[in-house]
Parts: C-alpha cells; sequence; structure tokens
C-alpha cells in the first residue's frame, strides 16, 4: 500500500484557530539535543556533567502560494499569503503554545513559535516563503493545595492554615554562669532556642567577656537580656 503524503498543521487554542500548510517542506528536520556541563575539577582537570535531555526543536521552510497549482499544493481552497503570514505572527505574540501536527509521523505536540521569517521574492508577486522553527512545549500542572497528588491517592497537598501560631513558652533565665566548651552561640540556643542571638547577650556583657566574643572563660556569670 502506497504511504500517503503527510499534512502539516499548525493549530492554535485547542484547534479553535488552524492552518493546514498549502505546500509541504521539502524535509522534517528535528533536532534532539541533551543537556551537558564542562566544569573543571581542582586535579582532576575537565569533568563533564551530564544533565536532562532537552525540548526537540523543529524548523521547517516553504511557501504560501497566491495561486493553486496542482504539481505541489495540498488542496485547491488557498487563503491569502499575507493572512497566512498574519495568522501564525498573532500566535507567535499571544506568547501560547500552538500544536505542530505531521500526520504519519509521530509529531503531534504542543510547540512554541521561536522565530517565523517570511519575504515575498521578486518575480513571483504574491507568493510569500517562510522559515519556522520551532520548540517543544511542556504543559506544567500545579496542584492544587489540598487536592489529591497525582500517582499518589492517598497523598495531598498541604492545605493552608489561618490558625494563630503556637504560643512560645520556653522561659529565658535572667542569667547564665559560663560551664566549659560554652560558646556565646551555644549559650544562645540553649536560653533562646536559637544561636544567632548570640550578639545579644555579648552585648549586654562586655564588660566581662572583652573585645573578643570568642573567648569566654569558665565560671562566668554572664546576663541574659
Amino acid at each position: 500500500m502506497a504511504r500517503q503524503k503527510p499534512q502539516f498543521w499548525l493549530k492554535y487554542n485547542n484547534g479553535a484557530e488552524a492552518l493546514w500548510l498549502p505546500v509541504n517542506p521539502e524535509s522534517i528536520t528535528v533536532t534532539s539535543t541533551h543537556g551537558y556541563e564542562d566544569i573543571e575539577v581542582s586535579n582532576l582537570g575537565e569533568y563533564t556533567v551530564i544533565g536532562n535531555n532537552r525540548q526537540k526543536e523543529f524548523s521547517l521552510s516553504s511557501f504560501f502560494p497566491r495561486d493553486y497549482n496542482a504539481s505541489y499544493c495540498e488542496y485547491t481552497n488557498l487563503k491569502d499569503p499575507w493572512e497566512c503570514a498574519k495568522l501564525i505572527e498573532g500566535w507567535q505574540k499571544s506568547g501560547k503554545p500552538i500544536r505542530y501536527i505531521v500526520t504519519g509521523t509521530p509529531i503531534n505536540i504542543p510547540v512554541t513559535i521561536r522565530s517565523f521569517e517570511y519575504e515575498e521574492r521578486g518575480g513571483e508577486p504574491g507568493d510569500i516563503y517562510y522559515t519556522l522553527s520551532l520548540k517543544e512545549y511542556t504543559f506544567i500542572d500545579i496542584a492544587k493545595k489540598g487536592t489529591p497528588v497525582s500517582g499518589n491517592s492517598g497523598a495531598v497537598m498541604p492545605k493552608l492554615t489561618t490558625s494563630a501560631p503556637r504560643p512560645n513558652t520556653h522561659s529565658v533565665p535572667s542569667s547564665y554562669t559560663v560551664k566549659s566548651g560554652d560558646s556565646l552561640f551555644k549559650i544562645a540556643a540553649k536560653v533562646y532556642g536559637n544561636g544567632n542571638d548570640w550578639r545579644k547577650i555579648y552585648d549586654k556583657n562586655k564588660a566581662v567577656i572583652g573585645p573578643n566574643p570568642n573567648v569566654i572563660k569558665a565560671g562566668q556569670k554572664l546576663v541574659i537580656p
């Protein structure tokens, strides 16, 4: 059985707008790449980190004919070439993906229009020649809070809560006697629950500790603000 000629389609907004390319491109160009990063590692030299597969890129070139010609046109009811160009430009400016379909092939995927170049050539008035560059688009479905997580019927996204935070019942002592092995960070972690608050203790006890907050001595009695 003879293989049917493929049809090249561009569809926008779930098929609300569609364009069947009237003249098939001479070839289907698909670029599939993989992510790599070369880094320099001390004593090892250059090292390659293998990343993830990148999205496919597509390129096609053809023209929108002004007049029907049975030798290369796929259908008779041709749209005005400039209307075709305007339609594609509108899709590109919308910032939304379109669907690229080549019948008889696995190509039926959402893409973004990366570039669209076209021209009217001398000696062929009314015909618009174009080159279209497309890149595969991946939809990201962000689950709402409280809805089941895909692939796990028992898991749900966390819900926001408006309840007041639990009050801090931790009591802070008024003083602290330094023990062997202590540091201001450790002391702050004990009395405040947060070691990053050590400076409050130091600022209150500079006369006892001295100019270096990293040097404290066992037996020193510190005021806890």
